[in-house]
């Protein structure tokens, strides 16, 4: 026995080996997490010690004891593996608790308060965990693992609100985007000097209010001061790009806007109804007032205005585009120097010019050439309509018909009969012209009216003419009527004086006579 005792290898692992509870609790330690683990190892290790004990208790006590040290040491290399898993399997259970509740407790209280409270819980149930694993024959520290499971915590814990601070703005940024975008397309359609005031307004307005409201909403992280201004910053930022963006996707319209500007205010009157060119409208007019309306857009969209700093956008414009075309305008320095012929705006920075002076001036060019067919057409109506409403000669032609005529006139005052035919000749005319509607044909063109009346001329002098002898003949038809009338009511009478007649003479001759009522 002393011989075996001398080689230190085959003592432990035959003391080792015998022991096949020891079998069973590595197997079990490998897969998860086994309650009582200290208590049963720091058992089975007394057991194993005593034996030995046992076995060598009449051994030299200096060897026994050597060997007896040797023996603890390797059954302790042996546990170690197994006492290091079961850490792991507690650091993991004890992660995998904290993220479910944390994720529960944060819904129902702020987040820094439930990351606090959580950490401090699952922490402490490591530690409880730990001490069950604890063995008596050996003072292992857990402090690794537990500070593994603190960085893992707090990795987690960063990990969420990063993710909740990122869903929290990406809500507030929707918010402040659909709070913007459609009434700065509103308002950058209208296009007034107002325009940008009222824009610069909404976006103080409306970032005032996503900002309070993030701010509030991120009160329970407590965040440094140096992130939560990050954050407000960021959204604040988001509203601008907002505004930048939809003005940058109307800047590239402009063209369309324009046209179309032009076209309801040139095409449609002060109530929104067409226009009707009678003869009477002043195109030149309504004209200057469209294009000056479509300038003042190009105006507005030329630069992001969203500081109140002065610019002479609107002026140049004015000048190089109104002004300069104007008939009066004699000024050569005016005429000579192009403000337009730049690519950049006055006290406009490069980041801020959504349309250079020279985009406008070529802008505007195309517009012109553009609108001119719809002026050209408004013109070409209005002198139809004239021609088609002046049915009367030149004023020369009726002063020569006055002259030259007098003596037809005289004559036809001196004999009435003159005078009777051409008044039955203008009521025939008059019938004829209502009733072929000579003005609506016309209005279709001199040929296309021609061949209409030809189709329509007899038809429409029968209808006249049966009419005539319908009307003609209406006096007979009452006259026949009271005839009939009265027919009836002559015979009735007749036949009445007859009878009375016949009765007063058959009582003359049957006896004493009388009168019949009817008779008297």
């Amino acid at each position: 026995m002393l011989h075996r005792l001398v080689k230190p290898t085959d003592t432990i692992y035959l003391y080792v080996l015998c022991i096949k509870e020891w079998q069973q609790f590595e197997e079990a330690v490998q897969s998860d997490y086994v309650p009582g683990f200290g208590k049963k190892i720091s058992s089975l290790l007394d057991r194993c010690l005593s034996e030995y004990d046992m076995e060598a208790i009449y051994f030299d006590e200096g060897v026994r004891t050597s060997k007896r040290h040797q023996l603890e040491s390797k059954l302790l290399q042996l546990v170690n593996p197994a006492y290091q898993s079961l850490l792991g399997h507690l650091r993991t259970r004890t992660l995998e608790a904290f993220k479910e509740s944390f994720d529960k407790a944060v819904e129902k209280e702020g987040f820094a308060v439930a990351a606090r409270d959580s950490t401090q819980i699952f922490l402490e149930k490591f530690d409880k965990g730990s001490e069950d694993a604890t063995i008596q024959q050996v003072n292992w520290d857990p402090s690794k693992v537990k500070d593994k499971l603190k960085r893992d915590i707090e990795a987690h814990v960063v990990s969420v609100r990063a993710t909740k601070l990122s869903e929290l703005c990406a809500t507030y940024e929707g918010k402040l985007t659909k709070a913007l975008a459609e009434p700065v397309e509103a308002l950058l359609d209208s296009a007034s000097e107002d325009t940008w005031p009222a824009i610069r307004k909404l976006l103080q307005r409306e970032t005032t209010a996503a900002v309070s409201g993030l701010e509030s909403a991120i009160s329970t992280f407590e965040l440094d001061e140096a992130t939560e201004k990050e954050l407000l910053l960021r959204l604040e930022n988001h509203g601008r790009s907002v505004v930048e963006s939809k003005a940058r996707e109307e800047a590239a319209r402009i063209l369309i806007r324009m046209k179309d500007r032009f076209s309801t205010l040139f095409s449609r009157d002060a109530d929104s109804m067409p226009r009707v060119w009678t003869g009477k409208e002043d195109i030149k007019a309504i004209t200057k007032t469209a294009r000056s309306a479509s300038m003042k857009l190009l105006s507005t969209m030329a630069a992001i205005r969203l500081e109140e700093d002065g610019d002479n956008i609107d002026t140049t414009l004015s000048l190089a585009l109104v002004d300069a075309a104007r008939p009066g305008t004699t000024d050569r320095s005016i005429q000579s120097l192009d403000p337009l012929a730049s690519s950049s705006w006055e006290r406009v920075p490069e980041e801020r010019t959504l349309i250079s002076p020279v985009q406008c001036k070529s802008l505007w060019r195309q517009f012109k050439a553009e609108t001119e067919y719809t002026v050209t057409q408004a013109i070409a109506a209005q002198e139809a309509n004239k021609r088609n409403n002046n049915w009367l000669p030149p004023p020369w032609a009726l002063a020569a018909m006055a002259v030259l005529g007098f003596n037809e006139f005289m004559t036809l005052l001196r004999n009435p009969f003159y005078l009777a035919v051409m008044f039955v000749v203008f009521l025939v005319g008059k019938a004829m012209w209502v009733q072929l509607d000579i003005a609506n044909e016309f209005r279709n063109g001199f040929l296309p009216a021609l061949l209409s009346l030809s189709t329509k001329f007899v038809p429409t002098i029968m209808n006249i003419l049966k009419r005539l002898a319908d009307e003609g003949a209406a006096p007979a038809a009452p006259e026949r009527q009271r005839e009939t009338e009265l027919q009836p009511r002559n015979n009735s009478s007749n036949s009445n004086v007859t009878s009375a007649g016949s009765s007063s003479l058959t009582s003359s001759e049957n006896g004493p006579e009388y009168s019949s009522p009817v008779a008297q």
